[in-house]
C-alpha cells in the first residue's frame, strides 16, 4: 500500500520500467511465445495501477 508521495513516485518509476520491459519483450518475441512472462509483467503493471489509483 502506498503511504507517501515518495512511495507514489517510486511506484510510478517501477511502472514505467515494467511497461518498457513488456514493450521490449513484445518486440523481441512474436505473439504466442513467452506468454507467461508477458502475462506476469501485465499482472504486475495492473497491481501497480491499482495501488496508484488508491493513493
Amino acid at each position: 500500500m502506498i503511504a507517501s508521495i515518495t512511495e507514489y513516485e517510486i511506484t510510478q518509476a517501477e511502472l514505467r520500467a515494467l511497461e518498457q520491459r513488456l514493450e521490449r519483450l513484445q518486440e523481441s518475441n512474436p505473439v504466442g511465445s513467452k506468454g507467461f512472462t508477458k502475462a506476469g509483467i501485465r499482472k504486475m503493471i495492473a497491481r501497480l495501477h491499482e495501488e496508484l489509483a488508491l493513493f
